[in-house]
């Protein structure tokens, strides 16, 4: 044989193998995730930041801003189903991007408010608008990840909740402290998320059939496991939504989350407030203590993300997996919560809210039980179904700590509170989700 035609053959030999090798748009979408929920908690988190600055300007006290902080998780939480339904029925892209751009139009006209009572109505526009990414996040979750993959989707998805605490500390403080107006800062945070809005409308798709960046060995490979879903489908399905309701897993589901985020929007809302009040931190030392932080949570959670992968996919099940990481970090979180209301020392305190936080996120596997428990089908809807028990927990906690700190005028009644979220965390996380099997409906 010639020597041309030779190197001929090798070289189309080579081609398949390149071929052959999956592209890897789900972690670009993923990553996608990330941004726009770090956004999300960026602009969520803003009146946190200003709240010292708002109340002054607004001269209203504690209870009243404990109202303001609550108001968004009114409709945050009332619209966590519809949400769901609405991802189920139409499809995440068009729900993630209309999301975005809605909430970037509430954050920004917040800035032209002249008191507590229309600012609360923005708030109440900025919980509706952002209420439906993470049911449709979840079920992005569903659609583009294999079952050893989800753990690390999950924690891409919820990871921009501590990222963009983090971020939005410094951002926000950091414009305030630069623009000397809190308004201005509102409003660029604002028309920055309509912009990503647009990004997201341009990359994301339903399906990774849709997406012109997807090979022939991607799409295989997602399939692939999608079909080993299937098979492991429990038959004689209802399909009836609401006999959900009738399983234990579904109200343990519920109920975790609602405790997670109890402890978790209890240091969102109130830490700001808690550091500048009892220790004594301006705005510039705030901003950067709640960046350590709520940037430890973030990096929890990716570790989280990885370990829990890398553990199933030596062998693992998910029980063993999930069970031991949630009880970890709810035990860990607890305990250190509890330490800080013990000490003085304002650097041991950002240590110690460090360390919380870092294992608390380890939970942000919680975005894989609705993929877990439900047919793809359901996934909106179940992820929906969990958030809204998580946002009950918005809605109740930064007022609850408003009347305890304005009646007591101390913050450690609140910290027990945010401590018995923890136990309460791991006694549903434990004890009563079942990770082994989908359920019938």
């Amino acid at each position: 044989m010639p020597p041309t035609m030779t190197a001929g053959a090798t070289a189309t030999a080579a081609a398949p193998d390149t071929a052959l090798q999956p592209s890897k748009v789900r972690w670009k979408i993923f990553l996608m995730m990330l941004f726009l929920i770090s956004i999300n908690y960026i602009d969520r988190a803003s009146l946190s930041v200003a709240m010292p600055l708002i109340a002054k300007e607004f001269d209203i006290g504690p209870a009243v801003q404990g109202l303001l902080l609550s108001s968004f998780f009114w409709t945050y939480a009332l619209m966590q189903i519809p949400g769901g339904m609405l991802a189920d029925r139409f499809g995440p892209r068009v729900v993630i991007a209309g999301a975005t751009l809605g909430w970037g139009f509430f954050q920004a006209i917040a800035a032209f408010c002249t008191g507590w009572v229309p600012l609360l109505l923005t708030r109440l526009g900025l919980g509706a608008a952002e209420a439906p990414i993470y049911p449709a996040g979840g079920k992005l979750n569903g659609i583009w990840m294999t079952q050893n993959e989800r753990g690390r989707g999950a924690t891409l998805l919820d990871g921009g909740a501590p990222l963009g605490a983090a971020l939005g500390a410094i951002l926000i403080s950091g414009l305030i402290a630069v623009l000397g107006s809190w308004r201005l800062a509102f409003v660029i945070a604002g028309v920055g998320t309509v912009v990503a809005g647009l990004f997201a409308w341009s990359y994301i798709r339903n399906h990774p059939r849709e997406h012109p960046g997807v090979n022939e060995a991607e799409a295989k490979y997602i399939e692939a496991s999608h079909a080993q879903d299937a098979a492991s489908e429990p038959p004689g399905a209802s399909g009836r939504l609401l006999d959900f309701l009738r399983f234990r897993s579904v109200w343990g589901m519920f109920f975790g989350w609602m405790c997670f985020n109890a402890l978790f929007y209890g240091l969102l809302t109130w830490m700001p407030n808690y550091l500048s009040k009892v220790h004594g931190f301006d705005i510039k030392q705030m901003g950067g203590a709640v960046f350590i932080m709520f940037f430890s949570g973030f990096v929890g959670e990716m570790f989280g993300g990885w370990l829990a992968d890398k553990w199933k996919a030596a062998g693992a099940s998910n029980t063993k997996v999930l069970r031991t990481l949630f009880g970890i970090s709810s035990v860990i979180a607890t305990l250190a919560i509890y330490m800080v209301s013990q000490i003085t020392d304002p650097v041991v305190v950002v240590i110690l809210l460090s360390v919380t936080l870092f294992f608390l996120r380890w939970c942000g596997l919680f975005w894989c039980v609705p993929s877990i428990l439900g047919r793809r089908a359901h996934v909106g809807f179940l992820g929906g179904t969990m958030n809204l028990g998580g946002n009950v927990a918005g809605i109740g906690v930064p007022i609850v700590v408003g009347l305890i700190v304005q009646a007591t005028g101390s913050y450690f009644m609140a910290l027990m509170l945010f401590a018995a979220a923890g136990a309460g965390l791991f006694v549903c996380s434990t004890l009563l989700i079942d990770y082994s099997k989908k359920l019938p409906v």
